[in-house]
């Protein structure tokens, strides 16, 4: 985000923890956005107990991974007031 002190349009955070996670065949992810409207966005996760890429047929136990998905419009519409 380009500024730290703006507070984001959207800001979404999820928290998900396993005893034992086992994968048959290891899933593929991708974060897009979309829409015509000009945005600053991120998103990323922290895991624990979880490699960056996970193999099929192993079980990985205590688990966590916390993710978050940030976006600030930059081109505010003119006819909608700002929040707060």
């Amino acid at each position: 985000m380009t500024d730290s002190r703006q507070q984001p349009d959207i800001d979404f955070v999820a928290v998900v923890e396993a005893e034992e996670l086992r994968f048959s065949e290891a899933p593929e992810s991708c974060v897009r956005f979309f829409g015509s409207s000009e945005y600053d966005a991120d998103s990323g996760s922290v895991r624990r107990g979880l490699p960056d890429s996970v193999e099929n047929d192993v079980t990985y136990r205590r688990t966590r991974v916390d993710y978050h998905i940030r976006s600030t419009l930059l081109d505010r519409f003119p006819d909608f007031p700002e929040p707060g």
